[in-house]
């Protein structure tokens, strides 16, 4: 069954190895496995985020168009992060790469812990609003009926969230 295309947002992160090099290799990825990137934001250095005790992180919102079901993408991202050398040690820790699937067009997707659309954290967390409010600020959010530039305006995240 061929889903019509979605646009697709997701953040990506390093803060481990050449951040730049494994952000753009995923970034290639991710367009020839999950659809065409159309939007890719600045990178924006940020301090770590939950874990407080680790190097700061790399981050890039890129926007992609895909005909994959959200599972497909979620199994195409994780081998992405696989391929690239991420080992999953501890929550929040260090990593070569993490790609988190943010929206998902209007979908909401709940598979428990195996999936949520929209990010379940995305509007609690600076270092995914700013790059997603560069390359995508009218999208809405499908639970809050708020755009990303309006959950920006209202978060109260002091973390720092720099333009490299």
């Amino acid at each position: 069954m061929q889903l019509d295309s979605e646009n697709v947002y997701l953040l990506l992160g390093s803060n481990l190895g050449d951040r730049s090099e494994l952000i753009k290799e995923a970034i290639e990825q991710i367009d020839k496995r999950i659809g065409q990137v159309f939007l890719t934001s600045a990178f924006y250095e940020t301090s770590a985020w939950g874990k407080e005790d680790q190097p700061a992180f790399l981050n890039v919102a890129v926007g992609v168009n895909t005909a994959l079901s959200p599972i497909q993408v979620l199994e195409m991202v994780l081998q992405i992060e696989l391929d690239l050398g991420r080992v999953r040690h501890e929550k929040w820790g260090s990593r070569l790469i993490d790609i988190d699937i943010v929206l998902f067009g209007s979908k909401i997707v709940d598979n428990g812990s195996q999936l949520q659309i929209p990010h379940p954290q995305m509007q609690h967390r600076k270092f995914v609003l700013v790059p997603l409010a560069e390359i995508a600020p009218d999208s809405i959010h499908p639970v809050f009926k708020l755009t990303v530039s309006e959950i920006l305006e209202r978060l109260s995240d002091n973390l720092s969230v720099s333009k490299v």
